[in-house]
């Protein structure tokens, strides 16, 4: 099976989790022998060969030829329109925009014929790299031979909709995180859900990290359940990391690793500090990550008077998130909604008990930890305290935490991916 699949980043670059799930699924594909061409918007070079890898900066496409311009007109709704013409300056632009650029016939084709340099980034042109991307992703559909198409969360979901209507190969819509998670209940929802919801009932089937996450695509997005099917993430290696490194100050240490926005519930993290603080002050609590909360974060240790006790990072990768792991004696994920969540077994890869809220889906396949719903922070420090003050307890978990990794692998994870290749392939014409 040739698998198309369309991804926004790819380790060693990575932001978050989506890069590293999309590392461990293709991981798992080689196991079981698929053939996987996977594009992404930047290649820096370093990557690991796990698959034919397709640079879209390196891809030039023609925006007058035909087949491009059903796709053109089609993104609209990503709220991107004739700012975009493509490579020309401001007087070429300010000549052109008068008219329909796809139905003009005296403009010199080599103005159009080009490459788009991707940043590989999460900037403020984000949405005309998805664009342009999707434009890339017909070239692509079309330059290589492939069985079905597999794209990654809403900034692929263009690229993946324009494959399969320049190729007719069925769509695999992956859905990892959604801007119902990240917005909250009553939050703007915006072109960012549109174009999730456009993604998730353009594809033939879709994948869903937690059944909590099926669920919310199945009420919040309109798919027919029937369509939607879970499979969790999983861990590279599941081996626990006997890590060498020693903490500088001799109190116990409490993790937050994430980013400080809403959706991880980093103000629940603060207030349950302060309450543990209070029973025992021998404790020190680090906030690692950045995120538009942060500053609010900083105010409101200031204004609990926890500054001495309390430490913010900044974004962590690499080796020094293993560090920070393995220094903490307690992991906290007070998700408001996550629909899956590797951190907390990264931690338990490094023998650190976590306590996650019952609002996340990595509850579904990490049973022995401590759950507790995120707004209740008095469970949240009584959590905390017993894990650092009652050994028999923490050890408990460490033990058994480490024993639900073994089963979790990504080659258990790729060989029910690839049955739901094999029936979408057999569905063909």
């Amino acid at each position: 099976m040739k698998v198309l699949m369309f991804g926004w980043e790819f380790p060693p670059h990575i932001s978050g989790g989506l890069g590293t799930a999309c590392y461990g699924l293709i991981k798992g594909l080689n196991h079981h022998n698929q053939e996987v061409i996977f594009v992404v918007p930047k290649l820096w070079g370093d990557e690991e060969p796990l698959a034919d890898f397709v640079n879209a900066s390196d891809v030039e496409v023609d925006y007058r030829e035909k087949k491009f311009i059903d796709t053109w007109q089609n993104l609209t709704y990503l709220e991107i329109n004739s700012y975009l013409v493509p490579y020309l300056g401001p007087e070429e632009f300010e000549k052109y925009t008068d008219y329909t650029l796809h139905h003009r016939s005296d403009i010199d084709e080599t103005v159009f014929s080009n490459k788009y340099q991707f940043s590989g980034k999460y900037g403020k042109n984000l949405m005309e790299e998805v664009a342009r991307y999707a434009l890339v992703a017909t070239q692509v559909a079309r330059m290589k031979d492939h069985d079905v198409i597999h794209a990654h969360d809403w900034l692929a979901y263009p690229a993946g909709i324009a494959a399969k209507e320049i190729s007719g190969k069925p769509l695999v819509a992956h859905i990892h995180a959604t801007q119902y998670d990240r917005a909250g209940k009553g939050g703007d929802q915006g072109p960012v859900y549109e174009m999730e919801k456009a993604g998730l009932l353009a594809a033939d089937h879709v994948v869903a990290v937690s059944h909590l996450t099926r669920k919310i695509v199945i009420e919040k997005y309109g798919v027919h359940p029937d369509k939607v099917s879970v499979l969790h993430n999983a861990v590279l290696d599941a081996s626990i990391i006997e890590s060498k490194i020693k903490k500088k100050v001799p109190e116990k240490i409490v993790t937050f690793l994430g980013r400080i926005t809403y959706q991880k519930g980093p103000e629940y993290f603060v207030e349950a500090a302060k309450k543990v603080l209070d029973r025992d002050p021998n404790v020190r609590f680090v906030m690692a990550g950045s995120g538009d909360l942060l500053n609010r974060m900083v105010e409101r240790v200031a204004e609990l008077g926890m500054g001495t006790k309390f430490h913010f990072t900044g974004f962590l990768k690499g080796q020094d998130v293993d560090d920070m792991y393995a220094m903490s004696d307690v992991y906290v994920m007070p998700s408001v909604s996550e629909p899956f969540g590797i951190a907390p077994l990264e931690a338990v890869r490094h023998n650190t008990p976590v306590i996650i809220s019952k609002q996340s889906g990595v509850g579904e396949v990490l049973r022995n930890a401590i759950k507790i719903d995120f707004w209740d922070v008095d469970a949240m420090a009584d959590a905390i305290f017993a894990l650092l003050h009652y050994e028999s307890i923490s050890r408990m978990f460490k033990e058994l935490g480490s024993q639900e990794l073994k089963k979790l692998k990504w080659e258990h994870v790729a060989a029910k991916l690839v049955t739901v290749y094999e029936k979408l392939h057999q569905k063909q014409p």
